[in-house]
C-alpha cells in the first residue's frame, strides 16, 4: 500500500524527531558522566592529594622538632612536636573518614600505626636519655628515620593512588567526550538524511560546546588554570562547564599555594644558608685554627655544595618574583658581545678542563639592545653552564651573534654537541623542574635554569626556542630588538 504525502512527511517527521531525540538523550547522558568524574576529581581526589601533602610537611615538621628538643632538650620544641603530632592525627582522621578505597584506607591505617610506633620509640628514648649514652640516642635515630622514611612512602603511596586515578579519571574523560562526540556526529550525519535544518541545530547546540569544552580541559591538562570557559549551552553542559571551571580554579590556587610554599621554603633557607657558607669559609681560611688536608678536602666539598643551594635558592626567588610580577628590571642600551665574553669567561677554565672549546661567532660588529645587562648574563650563563654540561670530552660549544639590520632584531644562538633531546621532551623543555623522560648522568640539577631563561627573555619582549635532534646536540636560539648606543663605546 503506498503511503500518501501526508504519512510520509509525519513518518519523516516522526523519523527526523526519534533521531534527533537519540542524539540528544545520547550527548546528556555522556554529559551526565563527564560532570560526575569532574566533579569526583574536583571535589575528592584533589583535596586528599593536598591533605596528604600537608602531613608530608607536618611528617618533616616533626622529625625537626625532635631533632631540635634532643639537643636543646628544650621544652618548646617538644610542645611544638606534640601539637604537630596533633595536627597529623587530626587530618589522617579527616581522610580515613572519606576515603572510600580499600587500598587507599590501608594506606591511612598504617600511616597512623607507624605514627604511634614512632611516638612510642620517642616517649621511651626521652625518658631513658638521662641515663643512656650516645650509642642509644643514635640508635633511636637509625630507627626512627626509618620509621619516618617508612611513613614518607606510605603517604607518597597514597599521594600516587589519588594522582593515578584523577590521570585515568581524565582520560577516561576524554575517551568518553570523544566518543560522545563521534557518536554524535555519525547519528547527525544520518538525521542529515531526513533534514539539513534540525541536524544543524543539533550540530551547533552540542557538538560545538562539547569542541570547547574537550580545548578547554585540554588547556588544564597542559598548565593553564586559570583561563575560564564562558559557552553558550544547554543546562547540563553548563553545569559541567561550571564543574570544569571550578577545578580550574582549585588547580590555580594549589599551584600558587606550591608557588608561594617554594618562595617561602627558599627565603627562610637563605639566612641559615649564608650562615653555613661564611662559616665553612672561616674554616677553610683557618681563622679557628689549622687543618688537615683531609678536613681542607671536606670543607670545600661543603662550600661547594652550599654555593650550589643558594644559587638555587636564588633562582626559585627570582622565578617566584617573576611570576607574581614584582621583579624589576633596568633597561638601558648594552653591547651584548661584551656580556657574551664575560659568560664565556667564567666558563673557560671549566671548559679547559674537560678540553671543550669554546667559540664565539659574531658578524664584525657591535651589536646593542636595551636591556638589563645583569638579567641577560644570568640567562647566557644558564646555557653557557648547560652546553658545557651536556657536552662531551673534546666537544664544542659554539656562541652565534646574528643581527638582522633590516628587521631590527638580533638572534643569539648557544650550541652544543652533546647527546640532543628527544623530541617528545622539547615542548616541556622550559617548564620549571622538567628534566626530560631519559635522563644522563651528567644532567643532574634542579630544573630551573630554562624555566628561568625564558622568563627573563620574555621580560625583554624577546622570543626563545630549541632546535635538537636525539644525538646531533642542541642549540637554544632566542632573539632580542636591537637599539641604538646612544654613544656607549659603539665602534
Amino acid at each position: 500500500m503506498r503511503l500518501s504525502i501526508f504519512s510520509r512527511l509525519v513518518l519523516t517527521s516522526l523519523v527526523i524527531i526519534a533521531v534527533m531525540g537519540g542524539v540528544n538523550l545520547y550527548a546528556l547522558f555522556q554529559l551526565r558522566q563527564l560532570t560526575a568524574m569532574s566533579t569526583q576529581m574536583a571535589s575528592y581526589h584533589y583535596p586528599a592529594v593536598e591533605s596528604a601533602k600537608r602531613l608530608l610537611g607536618s611528617l618533616f615538621a616533626q622529625q625537626n622538632n625532635e631533632k631540635k628538643f634532643l639537643a636543646t632538650k628544650d621544652p618548646t620544641f617538644r610542645t611544638n612536636l606534640t601539637e604537630e603530632v596533633e595536627e597529623f592525627q587530626r587530618l589522617l582522621h579527616l581522610l580515613r573518614g572519606q576515603e572510600s578505597s580499600t587500598r587507599g584506607l590501608t594506606l591511612l591505617q598504617e600511616t597512623g600505626e607507624l605514627l604511634k610506633e614512632r611516638s612510642r620509640l620517642f616517649d621511651s628514648t626521652v625518658q631513658a636519655a638521662t641515663r643512656s649514652t650516645h650509642p642509644a640516642i643514635s640508635d633511636y635515630e637509625s630507627k626512627r628515620d626509618s620509621l619516618t622514611d617508612r611513613m614518607s612512602f606510605t603517604l607518597q603511596s597514597y599521594i600516587d593512588l589519588h594522582e593515578a586515578r584523577v590521570s585515568v579519571g581524565v582520560t577516561e574523560s576524554r575517551a568518553s567526550a570523544a566518543q560522545a562526540e563521534a557518536v554524535t556526529e555519525q547519528l547527525v550525519l544520518v538525521a542529515l538524511m531526513f533534514g539539513l535544518g534540525l541536524a544543524g541545530v543539533a550540530s551547533y547546540t552540542i557538538l560545538r560546546p562539547l569542541r570547547e569544552l574537550q580545548g578547554h580541559i585540554k588547556q588544564i591538562g597542559q598548565g593553564n588554570f586559570g583561563a575560564s570557559l564562558t559557552i553558550k549551552a544547554p543546562a547540563e553542559l553548563r553545569e559541567l562547564v561550571d564543574s570544569v571551571n571550578w577545578m580550574g580554579r582549585k588547580l590555580q590556587e594549589i599551584d600558587e599555594m606550591k608557588t608561594d610554599f617554594l618562595a617561602h621554603v627558599s627565603h627562610e633557607l637563605r639566612t641559615p644558608m649564608a650562615s653555613i657558607q661564611e662559616g665553612t669559609n672561616l674554616l677553610l681560611d683557618e681563622i679557628p685554627g689549622p687543618l688537615m688536608p683531609e678536613q681542607r678536602m671536606t670543607l670545600r666539598i661543603m662550600a661547594d655544595s652550599s654555593k650550589r643551594l643558594m644559587h638555587l635558592i636564588a633562582t626559585i626567588l627570582d622565578l617566584s618574583k617573576m611570576e607574581a610580577g614584582m621583579m624589576e628590571y633596568r633597561f638601558v642600551p648594552v653591547d651584548l658581545q661584551r656580556i657574551v665574553d664575560i659568560s664565556i669567561n667564567k666558563i673557560r677554565l671549566l671548559a679547559d678542563s674537560k678540553h671543550v672549546q669554546l667559540v664565539l661567532e659574531h658578524a664584525g660588529q657591535r651589536a646593542w639592545v636595551k636591556a638589563d645587562a645583569f638579567r641577560l648574563e644570568q640567562v647566557l650563563d644558564n646555557l653557557l653552564s648547560n652546553a658545557l654540561k651536556f657536552s662531551p670530552e673534546g666537544g664544542v660549544v659554539k656562541v652565534y651573534l646574528k643581527p638582522d639590520l633590516q628587521a631590527g632584531v638580533l638572534e643569539v644562538a648557544v650550541s652544543d654537541t652533546g647527546p640532543g633531546i628527544a623530541s617528545e621532551d622539547l615542548p616541556h623543555i622550559f617548564e620549571r623542574f622538567y628534566q626530560g623522560r631519559s635522563k644522563v648522568k651528567q644532567s643532574a640539577g634542579s630544573g630551573l635554569g630554562l624555566a628561568l631563561v625564558k622568563n627573563v627573555v620574555e621580560a625583554h619582549g624577546g622570543r626563545i626556542w630549541i632546535e635538537s635532534e636525539r644525538g646531533k646536540g642542541a642549540t637554544v636560539r632566542f632573539i632580542l630588538r636591537l637599539t641604538k648606543s646612544e654613544g656607549k663605546g659603539e665602534p
